[in-house]
């Protein structure tokens, strides 16, 4: 396309932009970004739902991604256009805000983008699709608070079906049972009173409650076995050997202490040049660097620890010491698993090891053993009382089944997460977005003027999380979709009529694909992925709706 604009009256174009820009302006830059969002959606559809579908992906290392989470695929695929690219950013930041439902965002978009290209073609400035948008969005949100329903944190019935709708959807869920346990026993484990909520302002948002997954409960894959062998450890594990070979392997109620400085002779920073003229000044010096070991061993031991866990190296010498004292020492272990195993045990980590103190020695831990898994030797310090941190262990056949069933137990635990924080639930199967899409329509034919279209074409595209879940069932989706409108409908006449508002939870079962009341198939969602969902896809609509200037050259210098 010629960037040329048309100079004054009897001279010739000026050239504004390069050559070699190419440039889309106007319309034709909102229907090529309608397409790329469409193509993104696209990717995605078939893996909404129980009955969904995996993709596998090769990466440019030639590794293979076989999974069937929104995001994840959509972190594999290459994609060159610049929206496609913004949609991909959206999967992600739902999965770091609320870890679900990155499958639903990028198809929800997508489907707003669909709607709207019909008032684009009709001549409807973007600005008023958007203002149309963003009513809808807010009654929409009304909509959902008006479906939701409290939960109580501790009882198990409730919240192991609401991680079910979580995981249900995804390829493990034939251990659904395990996994569904084992993410509830770690998210308590690792919930606690925040620190934070002393002040008004932010216990009203977080509930006074701190659940710190991604540090506090790690997920230790270990190939082999079944994965009917996965458990919550009451405790940490780590990947090490004890460095001495006649150190004890088991001790119950072990006193455990942690240090992160080195149990050796200080090296100098740099270089360090001594020079020697006597003999014995030689044998003083090496006799110097022992003592020093030695003092810093007779600190340790003067606590009897039996465990000592350091950051650090552990030299020869302090080795012998701590064997002889009958302590059990284990070094370099990462930060991350120090800070677990303090959390877990109670114990503090000191720096030095002339500032120990008795508070500072963990108690907590209830047996600590050494455990041969395959080919490696493992740490483990189970049976703690009251542990706030937590290892998972994952057995499975293959490394692709542990990454995935790892990705799944992850959502789990996130699921399980929000509700902790905000403890209300919507009904899934679709069921919310049928009750937000009746309610939009209703709601659309009270507003004037030409913003009408787009409010109802929110409700439309909500109806696209049902439709999915039917097609890929594979029933008849018009018939599906329609008689599940109906009762939607029929129950919003209801109200309407006087009667008291009753939440309408008939969805779609998504194993089935028939037409069921989610009371009693027990699929809800928390309230605070649904909403995010919605938010996060009508927004960003909106924002790939009020570009219309698409600019792509090549970079400067270059020919």
């Amino acid at each position: 396309m010629a960037q040329a604009m048309q100079g004054p009256p009897g001279y010739g174009p000026v050239m504004v932009l390069n050559s070699k820009t190419q440039r889309q302006t106007g319309r034709q830059a909102q229907l090529s970004n309608i397409t790329a969002a469409r193509a993104v959606a696209d990717i995605i559809r078939s893996t909404l739902g129980p009955r969904s579908m995996l993709k596998m992906l090769l990466d440019p290392m030639g590794g293979v991604v076989i999974t069937n989470d929104g995001n994840c695929i959509l972190r594999e695929v290459d994609v060159s256009h610049p929206t496609a690219k913004s949609m991909i950013e959206l999967s992600r930041a739902q999965d770091e805000e609320v870890g679900d439902g990155t499958t639903s965002v990028i198809i929800l978009a997508g489907e707003l983008l669909i709607l709207s290209e019909q008032f684009i073609r009709n001549n409807l400035h973007p600005t008023v699709i958007v203002q149309g948008y963003n009513r809808a969005l807010q009654e929409a949100l009304k909509i959902c608070e008006r479906q939701a329903l409290v939960v109580d944190i501790n009882d198990n019935e409730t919240m192991l079906k609401l991680v079910n709708s979580s995981i249900g959807t995804k390829f493990s869920s034939r251990w659904n049972s395990i996994l569904v346990e084992m993410a509830l026993k770690a998210v308590r484990t690792v919930a606690r009173a925040s620190s934070t909520s002393t002040d008004g302002s932010s216990s009203t948002y977080y509930n006074k409650m701190e659940v710190d997954i991604k540090r506090y409960a790690k997920v230790e894959k270990i190939p082999g076995g079944e994965i009917s062998d996965s458990r919550v450890l009451k405790g940490v594990m780590f990947n090490k050997d004890v460095t001495h070979s006649k150190m004890r392997r088991r001790i119950e109620k072990p006193r455990i202490l942690l240090l992160d400085c080195p149990l050796e002779y200080k090296k100098g920073e740099t270089q360090t040049n001594v020079e020697i003229t006597n003999t014995e000044d030689w044998n003083t010096m090496l006799r110097m660097e022992e003592e020093y070991v030695e003092n810093m061993c007779m600190e340790i031991i003067a606590f009897q620890p039996d465990i000592v866990i350091t950051e650090k190296g552990v030299s020869d010498l302090a080795q012998h010491y701590l064997a002889k004292a009958d302590i059990t020492a284990f070094r370099r272990l990462r930060k991350t698993d120090n800070n677990r195993v303090a959390r877990a045990t109670g114990a503090i980590v000191v720096s030095r090891t002339d500032e120990i103190q008795e508070s500072d020695i963990g108690t907590g831990c209830g047996l600590f053993e050494m455990k041969k898994i395959g080919e490696e030797w493992f740490v483990f310090l189970d049976e703690c009382e009251d542990p706030k941190a937590c290892s998972i262990i994952l057995r499975g056949g293959s490394k692709d089944v542990l990454n995935e069933i790892e990705r799944n137990l992850a959502d789990a635990m996130e699921v399980i997460r929000n509700v902790v924080y905000d403890p209300k639930l919507l009904p899934g199967g679709g069921a919310t977005e049928m009750a937000v899409a009746m309610g939009l329509r209703r709601a659309g034919l009270k507003i004037e003027g030409v913003q009408q279209h787009p409010f109802q074409a929110v409700g439309e595209a909500m109806e696209v999380i049902p439709r999915t879940l039917a097609q890929n069932c594979g029933v008849s989706v018009i018939r599906t979709v329609t008689q599940l409108r109906a009762k939607h409908a029929a129950s919003y006449d209801e109200f309407e009529q006087g009667g008291t508002f009753k939440p309408c939870t008939w969805g779609i079962n998504g194993v089935t694909g028939k037409l069921v009341e989610m009371d009693e198939l027990g699929i809800w969602e928390p309230f605070s992925v649904k909403v995010q969902t919605i938010k996060t896809a009508i927004e960003s609509a909106c924002m790939i709706l009020r570009i219309d200037d698409i600019v792509s050259g090549s970079k400067k210098g270059k020919q």
